[in-house]
């Protein structure tokens, strides 16, 4: 019989080797976040990272900044996003589209240490990092994009001209673990999103393992066709979150 779930989530990094190749899910939300996937793994004490994120993130002591319009209350307190691990120096470098704050007045972790020299960052455009994971599940070694020749993007890739038009090649982004964030899965793995879908839903399938942080497990069947949006076969484990939030990072899941 297929069983997927993971009794936790410590249980579900528990394997995660210092080097890795890390897709982390989710669009700059704390709704759509693996936050508890990213405390485990800072938990764990996996180093070196190579993260790949839409966002490096704001690291603890920004996270209740994430959503500036909402009162206290209202913004979850298990909230955890790349930059806990930036913030405890586990990133050796970020391939993401926003490595700073748009504010000036905030400077996060991952920012931080790109300053001082501690990490490095490939930088690229979302459109360009979505289809790189895109093309890593679909089994495409590489793609020409129109975007980014004549920038610092393009440098020391090719760049093709199609219809008089310079078209950078870009790569397929594989990872050896992604982390990604679902409403609800089955035993099987297949995964229901809610809202939102990007970046989660993206790299569903393009690492190695997967590992999906979900709000409810239901049984089996549950799912109909048009509701699984990610198909088991693409998710390695399923982890449910817990009832009751916790409001600390270092407390075991």
């Amino acid at each position: 019989m297929i069983d997927k779930i993971v009794a936790s989530f410590d249980e579900a990094v528990a394997d995660v080797p210092s080097g890795s190749t890390i897709h982390f899910g989710g669009f700059v939300s704390p709704w759509n976040n693996p936050s508890y996937l990213v405390a485990a793994l800072a938990r764990q004490g996996t180093d070196e990272i190579t993260a790949v994120c839409t966002s490096m993130g704001r690291g603890p002591a920004n996270a209740r900044n994430q959503t500036p319009w909402l009162p206290d209350e209202l913004v979850p307190t298990d909230f955890w996003d790349v930059g806990l691990l930036a913030d405890l120096g586990r990133i050796k470098k970020g391939i993401a589209s926003f490595a700073v704050g748009s504010r000036h007045h905030l400077v996060y972790p991952f920012e931080e240490r790109l300053a001082a020299g501690e990490v490095e960052l490939e930088l690229i455009g979302q459109g360009s990092l979505a289809e790189r994971i895109r093309a890593a599940r679909a089994g495409i070694a590489a793609f020409y994009t129109p975007v980014g020749p004549g920038t610092a993007v393009a440098e020391g890739k090719e760049v093709r001209d199609f219809d008089g038009v310079p078209h950078v090649l870009e790569t397929a982004l594989h990872a050896d673990f992604a982390l990604v964030r679902a409403y609800q899965a089955d035993r099987m793995g297949n995964l229901a999103f809610r809202g939102a879908r990007t970046y989660n839903e993206t790299m569903a399938g393009a690492a190695t393992i997967t590992i999906a942080e979900v709000d409810e497990i239901v049984e089996l069947g549950a799912l109909g066709p048009d509701q699984i949006h990610t198909p088991g076969v693409y998710v390695q484990r399923v982890v449910e979150r817990p009832g009751t939030p916790t409001t600390s990072w270092e407390q075991s899941s």
